[in-house]
């Protein structure tokens, strides 16, 4: 008999080395989707060198910003949540790879029953049936029960179809997606102070501008009233230069909200309460500017960098596992119970250590009719990796896309900046030939100061534009997949 159950057991035991469903074997071709060997919008300004991945903003050369990333990629919450997501996801991992082995546990068993109509002493030892006293000395029947045990127990459920290889599969994978979504959370956080910080300088310093403009406006407006009294100009001139002093009030009082606003970010981005990094980030300070040249790689290494699409890769080996998991299910599957322990019919027995029992029970499971369930499981898990690897393809599209169009910005807003540093020059060169003729008094002063605000104006212009050249320098790193570390793999 035991020669017949081994020769049962055996074919299955052979299948423990099987693991059913499609291994992976990395990310699909992209077909027409695949990029080109180097970016569309690249100018000659930008090379193909790789760009410095972990602190790319060390490049602004700006020690206030270094200091904001630091204390902000230490203590923001999003951060956090990112990696709490990452252990989660890595105690799943451990959860699945430990299915793989048995279960034991200790457990104590105490069994006290009256069972009424049942002679529990009417059949001995052996299984035959108990001399029957003679009828001078008969007695009650015995319908209780008490038995006492004391040991271990085990479960153990072999893998023989490999479905919880496929399990511990799609974890790993789901893990190493969680780190990559916590690398993104890095480069969108990092991307996000140093945007928010380009915006408040910007502030800072169109403040300024405004309050020196308004002061210039203000004079023009005396003079204006002056000249009225003495009949000189009309009444309109006076109502002109009163609206123009408003008007730059109104745009000074939205420049300090901003200023304000940005501060508040600022400090939340850091992970501290509004207003505790103001002593820090109130003095006004140059807005930082790019380098002259950039270095953005080419597309092959923006697809194995940016850590969205690294995370989209990895899901699709997750749901390409949950195939196999899916697959297993049409497979028999047998556990073993076992249990080892000492124990008798009284509580004194748990202490005689030539009692031992044991059971071994070993159960097959074989779902031969589930009425289509398994199929539908198996083609529900193949559209979800279906869909996954449509996803990977959009998201790395949409990366493409988002590159190149910051590229194609960062070019232009060059050409703006030099276009209105052209412009500032001209004004000032303007506003020092009117100050000569006033000096000379071919000219009113109010020409002069004219001129003067004009220069401040293109000046305001020209900052705003590298406010808006360094927001753009940033979203180019943000679009590359800068700002987290490689040490993630």
């Amino acid at each position: 008999m035991a020669k017949f159950n081994s020769l049962i057991l055996m074919p299955l035991l052979l299948l423990g080395g099987c693991v059913v469903g499609p291994d992976y074997s990395g990310p699909p071709g992209l077909g027409r989707a695949a990029p080109q060997s180097t970016f569309v919008r690249q100018t000659s300004d930008m090379s193909s060198n790789q760009p410095q991945l972990a602190t790319w903003w060390t490049t602004l050369q700006d020690p206030v910003l270094d200091e904001l990333e630091r204390r902000a990629l230490a203590s923001n919450p999003s951060i956090e949540v990112a990696q709490a997501r990452l252990r989660q996801a890595l105690a799943s991992v451990s959860n699945e790879r430990a299915n793989r082995f048995p279960r034991v546990g200790a457990q104590g068993t105490a069994v006290l029953a009256d069972l009424p109509g049942i002679d529990l002493q009417s059949n001995g030892g052996d299984g035959n049936p108990t001399p029957t006293p003679a009828p001078s000395v008969a007695q009650e029947p015995d319908t209780s029960l008490q038995f006492y045990n004391l040991g271990l127990n085990a479960n153990w459920e072999i893998d023989f179809a490999g479905g919880q290889v496929r399990k511990i599969e799609a974890a790993n994978a789901l893990a190493a997606a969680a780190a990559y979504n916590a690398a993104d959370a890095q480069v969108q956080l990092t991307a996000e102070i140093a945007q928010t910080y380009t915006n408040l300088r910007d502030r800072q310093q169109r403040a300024t501008a405004l309050r020196l403009g308004l002061d210039l406006q203000q004079q023009q407006l005396d003079l204006a009233r002056q000249r009225f009294q003495k009949g000189t100009v009309p009444a309109f001139a006076v109502g002109q230069a009163n609206r123009a002093v408003q008007a730059t009030t109104i745009d000074l009082a939205a420049a300090e909200a901003d200023r304000e606003i940005y501060l508040n970010a600022l400090a939340v981005l850091a992970g501290e309460a509004p207003g505790s990094l103001d002593l820090v980030l109130a003095p006004p300070r140059d807005i930082p500017l790019p380098p002259q040249s950039v270095a953005i790689g080419e597309p092959a290494s923006l697809l194995r960098r940016r850590p969205d699409i690294r995370a989209a890769e990895r899901n699709l080996a997750a749901t390409t596992a949950r195939i196999g998991v899916a697959e297993a299910a049409r497979f028999p599957k047998i556990s073993f119970m076992g249990i080892l322990g000492i124990g008798g019919t009284s509580i004194a027995d748990l202490g005689d250590l030539g009692n031992i029992s044991n059971i071994a029970v070993p159960q097959l499971q074989w779902g031969l009719l589930d009425f289509g369930r398994t199929s539908a499981a198996i083609a529900q898990a193949s559209a979800g990796r279906d869909e996954a690897e449509a996803q990977y393809r959009r998201i790395v599209l949409d990366a493409l896309q988002d590159a190149e169009a910051s590229l194609s910005r960062f070019a232009q807003q060059r050409l703006t900046v030099a276009a209105l540093a052209e412009i500032k020059q001209s004004a000032d060169q303007s506003a020092i030939l009117m100050r000569q003729r006033y000096e000379s008094g071919v000219i009113s002063l109010t020409d002069s100061l004219e001129a003067e605000r004009q220069r401040l104006i293109a000046e305001a212009n020209l900052r705003s534009a590298l406010a808006a050249l360094t927001a753009s320098y940033v979203a180019v790193q943000k679009s590359l997949g800068l700002g987290w570390s490689e040490a993630v793999d």
